[in-house]
């Protein structure tokens, strides 16, 4: 302590006010007027400990010697060397022996730097605004027993003028907070009612696709048979010879069925999984283009995917399904390559090509295909990119989803 009169602690309370005023951010408070703290309450290290809104977590700036304190993350109250303060359970802490004192060492509490920079003498009281506690003044330094209670009056003197400014800071940055939420809140659902009315145009296209897949294949090649079966049944003696053609447009029939009913529904997918449905589309793929392309799905995800949900890892096979269509009706290839990957604490998704390539995703073009693919990935919170393969030639589709929001949920 340091015997002073009290025109010269007027003159530091007046020094400290001058200073705060303009400072608009925590740590430029406590930088702006540690100096001028220190001819009142000398000190080696300083900090303010101010609690965040939910009154369960505080964040520490500090001044002078810095420690783990002001480093760490909104961290718990019930953690804090100084929790008694913050709660109100005691108007203020003086200690001699800080390394010592069984008051800061309690089990869970975060007391470590207190050893690392040799504190001993720490003094501590709240910073009240409207009676409630907003958080805590600290003073500490090397000596023991450096402190008495009229350190601890004027720490409070100094509290009092600190504490309407964080506890406007802490409004204010709170309100630019929620305000920023507010918005990211408005955007997505912005972005999910303009991607639900974009997913049921694209469905209802696919409905009209099936509908005329029907009527100008199915339904034709029956309307044929009927007519072929019809004249038979004139026939006095219906040979072997004349149902064999019969037979093979019966299974040619049930042949196009089946592929309108794989496009509609992931059967494989609900079988035998997101990996195994890819190969399997892939492969019937390239075969049916009559085109001589190398293929290839790579899962380094160990089990990622497996744990999907199912709504996600059909948006994910319908959107590797529209990429791979892509490549090879527009994109000639020699080789198509999709690779699962986990990095980042995300699963990442790529469709890569070899062939004549597409102008980088930085506009707001592409077809109806590419339209359905950015959708589907913003309804499961993916990012989509589109853009030219790293290999400098054909196209790199990547698709981006955060782990954790498309797995399944955990059973009770």
């Amino acid at each position: 302590m340091l015997d002073k009169p009290s025109s010269t602690l007027f003159h530091h309370y007046m020094g400290i006010s001058r200073l705060l005023a303009g400072q608009l951010e925590f740590n430029a408070i406590i930088q702006a007027v540690a100096t001028e703290i220190s001819h009142i309450i000398p000190h080696d290290h300083m900090d303010v400990c101010i609690k965040q809104l939910d009154d369960k977590y505080h964040i520490a700036y500090e001044s002078g010697l810095a420690s783990a304190w002001s480093l760490q993350p909104p961290a718990l109250l019930t953690g804090s060397p100084i929790r008694s303060v913050l709660s109100g359970e005691v108007d203020y802490l003086l200690s001699g022996d800080a390394c010592a004192d069984p008051r800061f060492h309690f089990d869970g509490a975060f007391s470590s730097p207190i050893h690392e920079l040799d504190l001993h003498s720490r003094l501590h009281v709240p910073m009240k605004v409207h009676g409630d506690i907003i958080g805590a003044l600290s003073c500490s330094c090397h000596q023991s027993n450096a402190y008495t209670m009229e350190d601890v009056a004027n720490a409070r003197a100094v509290a009092d003028l600190l504490a309407p400014y964080f506890y406007a800071i802490r409004a204010a940055e709170q309100a630019k907070r929620s305000a920023i939420e507010e918005a990211q809140a408005n955007a997505r659902e912005e972005g999910l009612r303009l991607g639900a009315l974009q997913l049921t145009e694209a469905l209802e296209a696919e409905r009209q696709r099936i509908g005329m897949d029907l009527h100008d294949q199915t339904l034709a090649d029956l309307t044929r048979l009927v007519r072929r079966v019809e004249r038979m049944s004139h026939a006095t003696e219906v040979s072997g010879e004349m149902l064999e053609p019969v037979m093979r447009s019966l299974q040619q029939c049930m042949q196009d069925l089946r592929g309108i009913i794989e496009e509609a529904k992931p059967s494989i997918l609900q079988l035998f999984g997101l990996v195994q449905a890819i190969e399997t589309y892939l492969d019937r793929s390239v075969r049916d283009s009559g085109s001589p392309i190398d293929w290839s799905v790579c899962d380094t995800t160990d089990g990622l995917v497996d744990n999907l949900d199912n709504s996600v890892a059909v948006s994910l096979l319908r959107i590797v399904q529209e990429a791979v269509n892509n490549a090879i009706r527009h994109a000639q290839p020699t080789k198509i390559e999709v690779v699962l990957s986990q990095a980042d604490d995300a699963l990442r998704v790529t469709v890569s090509d070899d062939g004549c390539g597409v102008p980088d995703d930085s506009g707001s073009g592409g077809g109806l295909g590419i339209g359905n693919m950015k959708t589907r990935a913003r309804l499961i919170s993916a990012h989509f990119h589109l853009g030219p393969n790293a290999r400098g030639t054909g196209t790199r589709i990547t698709l981006t989803l955060p782990t954790g929001l498309g797995e399944k949920p955990e059973e009770a």
